[in-house]
């Protein structure tokens, strides 16, 4: 059983003089249980990833592909659906700018309490979902202009988990926290799965998804590389980016990455990485499949 399934999935967003390629044919599923990571550079695709399966890409994006939940796909059935089974209801959603998310002249508390009772909850959950989140009730009686960022993220979370929704998506929920409240907001996202639903964090806190995620795929300008097992990712990296962005950490190598990711209104039409990369021949004019994207890997069992 699978939550969500995507099959090849690209978002383009036409300009007046180039197009930008910001996903590119990804594909991926959640199962009830599962915390997927998907790690990468900003830039390379995860956010706009988060924003096409909630319907709020700009008038100039082009979608296609399918993403099913069930028999819905959320990608081609419209609006009103949308609002009405898809988003809070089986689809939550942590976003990345809490600013932007909240409406400036409500509290906190008032929020929350209004999305309970819009999912049939009772209201007089909010300081217990707040609570859950890492956040003070007292916090829950401001404005989000009087939240710092931290709070902000929270009572984002916590808004996200009122519904209760079977698969959460949470785009970066760990920004503007501390490690204690990063800790709390890991441990939350996994219990979660433990406990049956699903989650599909989008973050660039490598550490992050080492703690907690089940599966890991990894984007490189705007498609996905590596797509295993976690422990497997973080043991034994089979894609050269993969290795290379773990090497950049500060506990490991903690070298940097040569050169620059491709712009995305010219990617090759092989593999993105191959101009950075030491492993690169001719193979690499053409783009590789599989779970591991690459003609050269570091890991051979992998690709099988």
């Amino acid at each position: 059983m699978t939550l969500l399934q995507i099959d090849g999935l690209s978002v383009r967003f036409r300009l007046r003089d180039a197009v930008v390629q910001a996903v590119t044919d990804l594909t991926l599923s959640v199962r009830p249980g599962e915390l997927l990571a998907v790690v990468g550079e900003s830039g390379c695709g995860k956010s706009v990833l988060a924003h096409a399966l909630f319907g709020l890409l700009p008038r100039n994006a082009e979608v296609t592909g399918r993403a099913l939940m069930g028999e819905v796909d959320v990608l081609r059935c419209g609006e009103k659906r949308l609002a009405r089974e898809i988003r809070g209801r089986r689809l939550g959603l942590v976003p990345q700018s809490p600013a932007t998310a909240l409406t400036p002249v409500r509290t906190g508390r008032s929020l929350l309490a209004e999305t309970l009772r819009a999912h049939r909850r009772d209201p007089g959950l909010a300081d217990t979902v707040a609570a859950d989140a890492g956040l003070d009730a007292h916090a829950l009686d401001r404005y989000p202009f009087e939240l710092s960022g931290g709070m902000a993220q929270r009572l984002v979370t916590a808004l996200a988990l009122a519904s209760d929704p079977p698969l959460l998506i949470a785009d970066e929920p760990t920004t503007g926290l501390d490690r204690p409240l990063v800790d709390h907001t890991l441990d939350l996202l996994r219990r979660r799965c433990d406990n049956g639903g699903a989650v599909l964090l989008i973050t660039h806190d490598l550490a992050a998804a080492e703690r907690v995620a089940d599966t890991v795929a990894v984007m490189y300008a705007s498609r996905i590389v590596e797509h295993r097992p976690a422990p497997d990712v973080f043991a034994a990296p089979a894609h050269p980016y993969t290795a290379a962005l773990l090497d950049a950490l500060p506990d490991r190598a903690f070298t940097p990455i040569p050169g620059h990711p491709p712009m995305l209104t010219a990617l090759p039409p092989g593999c993105a990485f191959a101009a950075r990369c030491p492993r690169a021949d001719t193979a690499c004019a053409s783009r590789p499949g599989g779970p591991v994207a690459c003609h050269h890997p570091l890991v051979s069992e992998a690709v099988a």
